[in-house]
C-alpha cells in the first residue's frame, strides 16, 4: 500500500511560515477569489461527444478511440433556430465512462448476448443521479464553481473561450483525432472537475495557512462510513457498491473477516479494462478479481477458472461475442497511427488491458492496491497523494491496516471553501 510520511506537516509550515503580512494574504485571497472557471479551463482538451440518439456499442467504440477516461451526451433540438437561444437548444446530459457499460453488460438479462445488448441506446447508461453534470458559464467564480461541486456535480461543462491566434494550429492537431470534438453555436466546451479545482487550489495553498498543516483527523474530515466488500465475497455482490461509488467518485474497500485493508475495486482501476471484465465479476470472488484487474493482467488460472464458470452458466460465447464487437467497433474509429501498433482486439487470456485502443495504452494504468494515509497524515499531504495518483479519495487505516474510514476531495473542498468565505 501506498503511504504518506507523518512528518510532512513540517516541512509545509517550512515552506509557509505564519508570519506573513496580514495585508498581503488579505491581496493574495482577493486575487483568488477574482479567477473564473475559465482560468481554470486554460490548455483543457475540448470534449469528444455522442449524440443521446447513439447506441451502447457507439459509446464502447468511442472510449476505445480516445484517451479521454469518458464521453460526453449531448442532445441537440436543431429544429430550434432561435439565434438568441445560445447553447439551450443543445444540453450535456451526462457522460458515459468505461464502468457504466461494464455494469450494464453485467445485468443477468445481458449476460448471455453482449452483442444485443451493445445495440440498446445509450440513454440506458446514464445515470439516475440528476445534476451530475451541470452547465456554467464561462464568467463563473471560482465560489460558484465549488458550490456546484459541493451540491454533487462531478463536472461542469464550460465553454472554451476562442482564441483566434491560436485555434489554426489546435484545430489542425484535432484534425488528426479519431473523434470530433463537441462545437455547438460555434463553441467549444470542456469539462472541469474536483480534481482540476483541487489543483487550483494547491498553486495557493498558503493562503490558506495554518489549516494544510493540521491533520485530517484534527480537521474531523475522516467520514467512518465507506463501502466495503469481502475478501471471499462474490464480486458481483458488490456491482451496487461499486455502482455508488462511481456516483460519488470513490472506491470499494475489499477487506478480510478482521477488518484489514486489502485492496480496493475503484470504478478507476475498472476503466483500465475493457468490457470483457464483465466476464470476471460475473464469475469470481472480490478477492480473485483484484488479481484480475491488477496491472500486470489476469494470471492464466484465474482466466481459466472464469472460462470453466462461463462454461458451467452457458455462457461460454460471452467473450466470443466481445472480441466480435470490439474488433468492428475499433474498425469504426481507428487513427491513422493504429497501424504502426498491435491490433487492439485480443483474446482475455493475452492481456490485462485487453481490446482498448492503441491511444487508450498511454493512459495511466491503477493497480488494485488502495492508496492509504494515516489519520495524523496533514491535509495537504493527503491532498498531494490524492492528485499524484489521480484519485479523488484516500483510505485512512490504523497501523495494523484496520480501515478507520475514507477522505474524499469533496470533505477538503468544504474546509477550503469555508475559509474562502471567511475571506470575502
Amino acid at each position: 500500500m501506498y503511504k504518506i510520511p507523518l512528518s510532512s506537516s513540517v516541512y509545509f509550515s517550512i515552506l509557509y511560515p505564519k508570519s506573513t503580512p496580514f495585508w498581503l494574504c488579505i491581496c493574495m485571497a482577493a486575487g483568488l477569489l477574482a479567477f473564473e472557471v475559465a482560468d481554470l479551463c486554460l490548455g483543457k482538451p475540448p470534449l469528444r461527444s455522442l449524440s443521446v440518439s447513439a447506441t451502447v456499442g457507439d459509446a464502447l467504440a468511442a472510449l476505445k478511440a480516445t484517451e479521454d477516461n469518458s464521453v460526453s451526451v449531448w442532445n441537440c433540438d436543431h429544429s430550434k433556430r432561435d439565434l438568441n437561444a445560445g447553447d439551450q437548444n443543445c444540453v450535456c446530459v451526462g457522460k458515459i465512462c468505461m464502468v457504466d457499460i461494464i455494469f450494464y453488460l453485467c445485468k443477468e438479462e445481458n449476460l448471455s448476448s453482449p452483442t444485443l445488448a451493445l445495440k440498446s441506446p445509450v440513454s440506458v447508461l446514464l445515470s439516475k443521479f440528476k445534476g451530475l453534470v451541470r452547465h456554467v458559464e464561462a464568467s463563473s467564480s471560482l465560489l460558484e464553481a465549488i458550490d456546484l461541486i459541493l451540491q454533487g456535480a462531478q463536472n461542469l461543462v464550460v465553454p472554451i473561450k476562442s482564441n483566434n491566434s491560436g485555434n489554426s494550429k489546435r484545430k489542425q492537431l484535432l484534425k488528426s483525432s479519431s473523434m470530433s470534438p463537441t462545437v455547438h453555436n460555434g463553441l467549444e466546451f470542456c469539462w472541469l472537475t474536483q480534481e482540476d479545482i483541487m489543483r487550483f487550489l494547491l498553486n495557493s495553498i498558503s493562503l490558506f495557512s495554518p489549516i494544510p498543516t493540521l491533520s485530517i483527523e484534527a480537521l474531523g474530515i475522516i467520514s467512518p462510513e465507506f463501502l466495503a466488500v469481502g475478501y471471499h465475497s462474490l464480486a458481483s455482490s458488490a456491482i451496487g457498491a461499486l455502482s455508488q461509488s462511481l456516483v460519488d467518485q470513490t472506491s470499494v474497500a475489499v477487506i478480510d473477516d478482521d477488518g484489514t485493508l486489502i485492496g480496493e475495486i475503484s470504478p478507476f482501476a475498472l476503466a483500465c479494462c475493457d468490457e470483457t471484465v464483465a466476464a470476471a465479476i460475473t464469475t469470481l470472488s472480490a478477492g480473485d478479481l483484484l488479481a484480475y484487474i491488477d496491472c500486470g493482467g489476469p494470471p492464466e488460472e484465474i482466466v481459466r477458472v472464469v472460462e470453466a464458470r462461463l462454461k458451467e452458466r452457458n455462457l461460454e460465447n460471452m467473450l466470443e461475442d466481445f472480441v466480435i464487437e470490439s474488433s468492428s467497433s475499433t474498425t469504426l474509429f481507428s487513427s491513422s497511427s493504429d497501424e504502426e501498433l498491435p491490433s487492439p482486439t485480443r483474446t482475455l487470456s493475452r492481456s490485462g488491458r485487453y481490446g482498448r485502443s492503441t491511444s487508450y495504452s498511454a493512459r495511466m494504468v491503477r493497480r488494485a492496491e488502495a492508496i492509504v494515509c494515516h489519520p495524523g497524515s496533514s491535509l495537504v499531504a493527503v491532498m498531494i497523494q490524492a492528485i499524484a495518483h489521480r484519485v479523488n479519495y484516500i483510505w485512512v487505516i490504523e497501523d495494523d491496516c484496520s480501515v478507520v474510514g475514507i477522505v474524499t476531495f469533496a470533505t477538503m473542498l468544504e474546509v477550503f471553501r469555508e475559509k474562502l468565505e471567511s475571506m470575502i
